[in-house]
């Protein structure tokens, strides 16, 4: 019998704001607001290119973040695509311990993901529904990141997915070998210390081999320089 051709997955894309030194946060994992207002448009350009936004639980209460599209000629301009004036968005979160208080489950457009785990809080599973978020739990401790991404992709029609952080979950998708393309606005800011995280959080172990990318553009503008790389190898 021939093996069941696997379920295709969207592209993935990553998007972060770096310092010189190479970090996205401060140690004590502040707001990443660094970067000049050209770059934080360019994130909404990015957003606007793809169908889901995805970020983390920590970036998502961290950030303040309503993962909306508020810039109206991008909207239009999806629209003129044929697609829906904003993207899905999607929160990640393995223990599920998410505050539905924060500002991203008050904004009723456009539609909001949820993918955790069973270790969710029933009271919290309740308040987040009430917030017409749609839950999507899985076993285990941790979000299969490739069962997600093949969901966005079967039952919600998700070709290209923008990651907006954090460090951790850009951590757990190149571990699985799941990025195509990393986005980085290279930011004339010095950080230094040990304890701010870089790109794929604080010091921890390893990948078991590189992960290889290739430039596809680099633009200097007004002291910062924004670049895009085309994942070309992963992790096995």
């Amino acid at each position: 019998m021939e093996p069941a051709p696997e379920t295709p997955l969207p592209e993935v894309a990553v998007n972060f704001a770096l310092t010189w030194d190479g970090r996205v946060s401060t140690r004590a994992r502040t707001r990443a607001d660094f970067s000049s207002p050209r770059d934080k448009h360019r994130l909404l350009e990015l957003r606007a290119g793809a169908d889901a936004v995805v970020a983390g639980r920590v970036t998502v209460e961290t950030e303040r973040m309503r993962m909306s599209l508020p810039d109206a000629e991008l909207r239009a301009d999806r629209v003129r695509r044929g697609l829906p004036p904003e993207p899905l968005r999607v929160v990640v979160s393995g223990s599920g311990a998410l505050d539905p208080a924060a500002r991203i489950f008050q904004t009723d457009a456009p539609p909001l993901l949820v993918f955790s785990t069973e270790q969710m809080p029933v009271p919290t599973r309740a308040a987040l529904a009430a917030a017409r978020a749609t839950l999507h739990l899985g076993p285990g401790p941790r979000v299969d990141l490739r069962g997600m991404l093949a969901l966005l992709r079967g039952r919600y029609g998700v070709r290209r997915v923008m990651c907006e952080g954090g460090p951790g979950l850009l951590r757990s998708l190149l571990e699985a070998g799941l990025v195509n393309e990393i986005n980085v606005t290279f930011c004339p800011r010095v950080f230094g210390g040990a304890e701010a995280p870089a790109l794929t959080g604080g010091p921890g172990s390893f990948f078991p081999s590189a992960v290889e990318c290739r430039l596809e553009s680099l633009e200097p503008l007004g002291g910062e320089c924004f670049a895009r790389y085309s994942v070309i190898s992963h992790n096995p």
